[in-house]
């Protein structure tokens, strides 16, 4: 039984003391919940947010991070500044990164191995975009992003790692893909993790749906058989309705 995963990927907004105030009234909401809760803020505010948590069911994650150790890299922070604060997991190739950063199958593939590497456990995105999915080709572009992005992997590892199928069409727009909709690329993906993993380690890794989730759909996307959780974005900002998403049943 895969245990469900809800994560909160503030991308670029709160402040540390924004954060704080946030934790303080989100913690004593979440505090029964029965799967996992992840919260990603910006790397200024992770120091804060770990220290918040500390002791609490509500682990910390950031949104990036490069593949190599150290070096001449301006602006980037590397694998192992991040465990070093207590952060557990990494987003790893959010559509926004490969939009608007230049981000490909093979950085992901490299930051994934390093991420391993660093014991962080990456939540992989993929997904389509509008142009992608008007032209029929969702699922050979889901396809090609995961078996590029985690070329290589060992089957205890892949094992341990999240899945975030977020169509780009429904990232921050307010659309958000039909329950059957996810189900149907989810299942695929997970068929796809079959072919490269086997059936045993595909059973095993847990992926999450992304795209305008909000506590008035997220009960209905948790029902799907394939479903283990969500990535969340603008309804994660607010402590109330985040909540809502994690406490789904």
């Amino acid at each position: 039984m895969r245990k469900p995963i809800i994560a909160g990927n503030w991308k670029m907004f709160k402040t540390a003391a924004e954060t704080e105030e946030f934790l303080t009234a989100f913690k004593p909401l979440v505090a029964e919940a029965k799967g996992e809760v992840l919260l990603c803020p910006p790397f200024t505010s992770l120091e804060t947010a770990v220290k918040v948590c500390r002791g609490t069911n509500i682990q910390v994650g950031a949104q990036n991070m490069h593949w190599e150790k150290e070096g001449a890299f301006t602006g980037e922070i590397a694998p192992g500044m991040l465990t070093a604060l207590g952060v557990t997991h990494c987003i790893i190739g959010h559509s926004e990164r490969r939009q608007y950063f230049g981000e490909t199958d093979e950085t992901v593939n490299k930051k994934v191995q390093a991420a391993f590497n660093y014991s962080l456990l990456p939540i992989v995105c993929v997904g389509e975009t509008l142009e992608e999915r008007e032209k029929g080709i969702s699922k050979e572009v889901c396809r090609r992003q995961v078996e590029q992005g985690l070329a290589g992997l060992e089957s205890a590892l892949a094992a341990k790692l999240v899945i975030a199928y977020e169509p780009v069409w429904a990232i921050g727009t307010g659309k958000t893909a039909s329950p059957a909709d996810a189900q149907e690329v989810i299942g695929y993906i997970r068929q796809v993790l079959g072919e490269m993993f086997g059936p045993e380690t595909a059973g095993q890794i847990r992926i999450q749906y992304g795209g305008s989730v909000k506590p008035d759909n997220i009960k209905e996307l948790m029902a799907q058989p394939d479903i283990d959780g969500a990535l969340v974005g603008g309804a994660s900002l607010k402590p109330e309705s985040f909540a809502a998403i994690v406490n789904f049943d």
